[in-house]
């Protein structure tokens, strides 16, 4: 297993987040589209970079020389605290997602979610409202779009919404606002309705609570790919590897 990793040397982060990971062959880059070029070669497995480039940089490099597997790109991050993992989409990418756009990330999503995990997605389309509590509004028909149809493309999956997020994940606030909710408070994918929203979610879990941020993950390519944060921990950078391994395990 071969993962390019720009920084290796150069960062001292990744220098020690690669000592967890004997197993796999890193190799050095001296910039992104070099990194990316030897990667659509297949000169490597997968690669992941960000600790010293910018987000747009990182997503140039990946989108100007692989090809695309999904209809476009998005990203998720894998969020973790003791024994629960949450998968949040799109807080990295995507600003504000059409109907099909949404769908796909969810499935993508989805799938990221299954490799890392293991577990049956427990999907909940986040919104300010719960079950039409908020009124009408154009965003919550693309939820309901998208509902219908992981309902009916993956009936293995269980999907809900539109709802808040404290129905979503608490089981004493959803027994009261979602009673018949087949998440039942206990959501493992975590899906908003755009940029906005999905990045103010994932920085509030990294910086207010005990989570372990891996990602953003980028979906919809062939290789699994990851772009790091400029402000990773070294924690956040094994667990973002950890993440992308269990990928290429699975894949």
């Amino acid at each position: 297993m071969k993962i390019i990793f720009p920084e290796l040397t150069a960062n001292p982060i990744a220098r020690e987040a690669i000592q967890s990971f004997p197993e796999v062959e890193f190799i050095e880059a001296p910039d992104l589209d070099t990194a990316a070029t030897m990667l659509a070669q297949g000169q490597a497995d997968s690669m992941i970079s960000g600790l010293d480039f910018s987000s747009r940089d990182v997503l140039l490099a990946y989108k100007n020389h692989l090809p695309l597997k999904s209809s476009f790109f998005s990203s998720c991050f894998i969020c973790k605290k003791a024994n629960q993992v949450l998968a949040l989409a799109d807080g990295g990418v995507n600003k504000l997602p059409t109907a099909d756009q949404l769908y796909t990330i969810v499935e993508d999503t989805a799938e990221t979610f299954i490799k890392y995990t293991g577990k049956t997605p427990k999907i909940a389309m986040l919104s300010y409202s719960t079950y039409g509590s908020g009124g009408k509004n154009p965003d919550l028909e693309k939820i309901y779009y998208v509902i219908t149809k992981i309902r009916e493309n993956h009936p293995d999956y269980i999907i809900d919404g539109e709802m808040q997020l404290d129905a979503a994940i608490n089981p004493r606030v959803a027994s009261k606002k979602t009673p018949t909710s087949p998440i039942a408070g206990e959501a493992n994918i975590l899906i908003t309705p755009d940029l906005n929203s999905g990045n103010i979610l994932y920085k509030s879990l990294e910086q207010f609570s005990d989570f372990t941020i891996a990602g953003p993950i980028i979906q919809g390519f062939y290789q699994p790919l990851a772009d790091l944060s400029r402000g990773s921990t070294i924690e956040d950078t094994k667990f973002t590897l950890d993440v992308i391994i269990k990928q290429l395990e699975r894949n």
